[in-house]
């Protein structure tokens, strides 16, 4: 059977009752008349037919067969880990964990918030520092959102960043990228050799150890830095710090890194858990989110995420970053890592790597080989004149990769994998005779401080005791696997085993960014294929998959575009129109490349108004860089002026920026490169199916024309004048297996359907609601286009009923909440997508006019305004069946409303959480077990 069936949710017979719902005969006819003809495209996409589900496992399983698993001993911040299998059964295998989305109702996520903080938990201990956020995209984008931190928080008011010589070469490619559109000047300094601290300067990156290998002694540099009001970062390996002194004891004001070696796999570069920890007084200038400990509306501990304010869609260009997607799923991987080992197995684990560096030390030294550095934890450079290659060479024979550093040295990273057969090969690479253990360097930077005390992290080292806590909390969480997220633009569909079964192939898994190309033919064949097809789809000439989030593939495109108007001697063109309905990360990503924020208005129907375009261009005609526009719009609606916008824009001598989270409306209807844009940044966790993992893993691939096409992202480790986004050339490769086998199972044909199929679904839900919801927006016909919003704002004012009310109660009749309250306040946008069956989108559509129902009871007066069940929602088991019930309603309506299933009825854990009380007392570490007693 074709995989197309099996993705699409309603069938033939399904789908005929939904187009008479709406008044159609026909999926070619809904479409004809919702897409504007001004930007529809009527061909076929140039793609293989659709292969059966056994038929793209077995050419996967080809391609991944051309990639060859070695033992890389390569390192630069990528290690050998093993993933324990309870953890990559049970989490990265888990849909329960793999298909949940951010945990923005933290009543239904508090499995989630607890596993991320306890990561956060975990960084803070390790590094020593008062406060760590819940992950960022990998140790590179860490590092520059930690300079970026550091100006916004330093008393200098210089633009000078000091950065150690000894940094890892891709985050010294990503800092550059990120320091040059902001003015920064990056000034790189061997500390180690003496090189003097400039006169002033705002910050201070510092890497430990080093990328040499190097542990050295950072706490004098801390104390010159500070007294010129600079901050200092620590770039840092957690599993070193169970060893070594924490940053924050020598006096670091921020640490980061990645935690990919605490059992994530290497994955080709990503998806990793980076991290980023602050010391206390800075914790509300932290990017990206962060969870902490609230209460509910009974006085019980409850997580959620804190300071959301930040986001960007609500603070845009005055935003602390543009992070949207985090790493979750891989951080929660990382924090079972530490909640299984416990601070005693990691303790152990990193004595046992620290042991086998001293043994290839030692037999390298008995050898006559000179050891660059005398304090390492994992990494020793060895120093061979002019016979560096020659040792590789031979390393590699053995099926190890070694580092290349230049003619002379070479660099050998041991690892939790690393066995004492692996050293022994390599001193035979060397010439070395054998093994013959060196003493430790480190005995003066050794950790004294405890670290990891809460009893979490001492109480699940057994697998069944593991398995229990983490069933646990995936019970106290809602995810596409118990039902519908209808979620405007988040396009929240079902991620299918077929799909994720590669991601766990050693063929897949167990790649280093940097291993030789000769090992790599797999991924790369994989990674041209993807991007040829991406690029037939959208109508662009180029695509670079590098991006590991959307907001990277943002800016990443708007670097694109400044770096084409710097090439032919424009680089005064530097305004970005954004319409005032855009995503918030649109404002704050134009900020990170340079560029000025200009806002375009929206007329009444929600489209980009074209007069105050033309305004707009008039007035920085010479200065117009580019317009951002997210089509459809993200009001939900094919506007019909795209095509005069591209050409206003054009003509004033600006790029046109499609933003593609809405693709999902236009695959194989429509091509934004051949519409009239120049560039567009693709959401791969949205229209291709990477799940969201709780908040990330996310891939964000850049398309151009080819105009822009020499401006896109490039290896980090390559030399050039080409930017880097992420710290790998090819980002998150370890997921773009997803993809690849989404669009071979689809084919063009299947692909055009689930777009047919999304677009049929939202206008039945419209249709369905519209008697008790007004629909906001409306194109062609009153269609919408993949997705919809409902304006509650008039049930609002009428009876006191809030969109809060309408989203908690959602959750006592089992669902996710639609987005709330954007892109307009007091509104719910609601995106069925294409995998939701007739059933589910009828129990919704039920669910919300019961909910209606509910709400013209407020009206009548029957219940008051503060006593009813949308204000007290949502309710636990224990609150109805607590012995005293004071409500105006009853029990049964509160905990099984009309249409829910009392045999199969999710609960939430908690009641409805005070956000503000966790504000005004942010608490960002697992708080005491004292805590949750009655």
């Amino acid at each position: 059977m074709t995989f197309a069936p099996r993705h699409i949710g309603p069938d033939p017979d399904a789908q005929t009752q939904m187009l008479k719902a709406i008044g159609y005969a026909s999926l070619d006819a809904l479409m004809d008349a919702a897409i504007p003809e001004v930007i529809r495209w009527h061909g076929t996409l140039a793609l293989p037919d659709a292969a059966t589900e056994e038929e793209a496992i077995a050419e996967l399983r080809e391609i991944a067969g051309r990639n060859t698993v070695t033992t890389s001993m390569i390192g630069l911040g990528y290690y050998g880990t093993f993933t324990p299998a309870v953890i990559r059964r049970n989490v990265l295998e888990n849909p329960a964990w793999y298909t949940a989305y951010t945990p923005y109702q933290p009543e239904i996520s508090q499995g989630r918030l607890e596993a991320l903080l306890n990561f956060q938990t975990m960084v803070t201990d390790l590094t020593g520092l008062a406060t760590a956020n819940a992950s960022m995209l990998d140790e590179g984008t860490a590092v520059a959102e930690a300079m970026t931190l550091a100006r916004r928080s330093s008393r200098s008011k210089s633009n000078v960043y000091v950065v150690d010589a000894d940094t890892l070469p891709q985050t010294l490619a990503v800092l550059r990228t990120r320091a040059e559109p902001l003015g920064i000047e990056l000034v790189l300094a061997d500390l180690d050799a003496g090189d003097a601290l400039p006169a002033e300067f705002f910050g201070l990156h510092l890497q430990y150890p080093g990328a040499s290998g190097a542990v050295r002694d950072h706490a004098a540099l801390a104390v010159a830095a500070h007294e010129a009001g600079a901050l200092v970062t620590v770039a840092a390996d957690l599993l070193a710090l169970t060893l070594l002194r924490a940053p924050g004891e020598i006096g670091a004001d921020i640490a980061a890194g990645t935690t990919q070696r605490f059992g994530v796999p290497l994955g080709f570069g990503g998806p990793h858990a980076g991290y980023l920890a602050v010391r206390s007084g800075l914790e509300r200038s932290l990017p990206g989110r962060l969870v902490g400990v609230s209460k509910d509306a009974d006085g019980a501990p409850a997580y959620r995420l804190a300071l959301q304010t930040r986001e960007q869609h609500i603070r845009r260009e005055r935003a602390t970053s543009n992070i949207c997607t985090a790493q979750v799923l891989l951080a929660v991987m990382a924090s079972m890592y530490a909640v299984y080992h416990g601070p005693a197995g990691l303790r152990a684990i990193a004595e046992r790597v620290h042991g086998r560096a001293l043994a290839l030390a030692g037999g390298l030294a008995a050898a006559g080989v000179e050891v660059a550095h005398e304090r390492f934890f994992d990494t020793v450079t060895a120093v061979v004149p002019g016979r560096a290659a020659s040792v590789v060479e031979a390393a590699a024979g053995s099926g190890i990769d070694l580092r290349l550093v230049d003619a002379d040295r070479v660099s050998v990273s041991c690892d939790e994998t690393t066995t004492a057969a692996h050293v022994e090969a390599v001193l035979a690479a060397f010439g070395a005779a054998g093994a013959e253990p060196a003493a430790s360097g480190l005995r003066e930077f050794a950790r004294t401080s405890e670290f990891m005390t809460h009893p979490v992290f001492r109480s699940h080292h057994s697998e069944t005791a593991m398995l229990r806590y983490l069933r646990k909390l995936s019970d106290r969480d809602y995810a596409l696997d118990r039902g519908m997220i209808p979620l405007g633009s988040c396009t929240m569909k079902l991620n299918a085993t077929t799909e994720m079964e590669p991601v766990s192939w050693p063929e897949f898994a167990e790649i280093h960014p940097y291993a030789p190309a000769s090992r790599t033919a797999g991924y790369e064949a994989l990674v041209a294929q993807l991007e040829g097809w991406l690029a037939e789809i959208t109508g662009y000439d180029a695509v670079s998959v590098q991006p590991n989030a959307g907001s990277q593939g943002e800016l990443a495109g708007l670097l694109a575009i400044r770096g084409y108007h710097r090439s032919r001697g424009e680089a005064h063109r530097d305004v970005c129109l954004i319409p005032s309905s855009a995503h918030g990360t649109n404002a704050a990503s134009a900020v990170m490349a340079g560029m000025r924020v200009v806002v375009v208005a929206c007329d009444e129907n929600g489209n980009v108004d074209l007069s105050d375009l033309a305004a707009k261009i008039g007035k920085h005609r010479e200065a117009l860089a580019a317009i951002m526009v997210t089509y459809p719009s993200t009001h939900g609606v094919y506007e019909k002026g795209i095509a005069e916008l591209c050409g206003q824009v054009h003509d004033a001598g600006g790029q046109v920026y499609v933003d593609g989270a809405n693709l999902n409306a236009l695959v194989g209807f429509a091509r934004p490169g051949k519409f009239g844009a120049d560039v567009s940044h693709l959401n791969l966790h949205k229209t291709f199916c990477i799940p969201h993992g709780g908040g990330g893993p996310g891939v964000g691939p850049v398309a151009v024309r080819a105009h822009l096409a020499e401006f896109l992202p490039g290896d980090p480790l390559e030399p050039g004048d080409h930017h880097a986004v992420s710290a790998a050339a090819h980002g998150s490769a370890g997921i773009l297996p997803i993809s690849w086998a989404y669009l071979r199972m689809m084919g063009p044909d299947g692909l055009a359907q689930a777009t047919s199929v999304a677009v049929l679904a939202a206008n039945y839900v419209a249709a369905r609601l519209r008697e008790h919801y007004p629909v906001l927006y409306a194109g062609n016909e009153g269609l919408v286009a993949h997705e919809c919003i409902l304006d509650l704002r008039p049930i609002t004012k009428a009876t006191g009923v809030s969109v809060d009310d309408v989203a908690k109660r959602l959750i006592d009749y089992g669902f996710h909440a639609p987005t709330m309250s954007f892109p307009v306040a007091g509104t719910l946008m609601v995106e069925p997508t294409e995998s939701e069956d007739l059933a589910e989108l009828d129990r919704f559509c039920a669910a919300m006019i019961a909910i209606k129902g509910e709400i013209d009871r407020v009206a009548a007066g029957e219940w008051p305004r503060d006593d009813n069940p949308l204000r007290h929602a949502p309710h636990t088991a224990a609150a109805v069946t607590a012995d005293e019930w004071s409500h105006a309603y009853p029990r049964s309506l509160a905990g099984f409303p009309a249409g829910v299933d009392r045999t199969s009825k999710y609960w939430p854990p908690v009641r409805r959480i005070d956000g503000a009380y966790g504000d005004r007392n942010l608490v960002c570490s697992c708080p005491a077990p004292e805590a949750f007693e009655d």
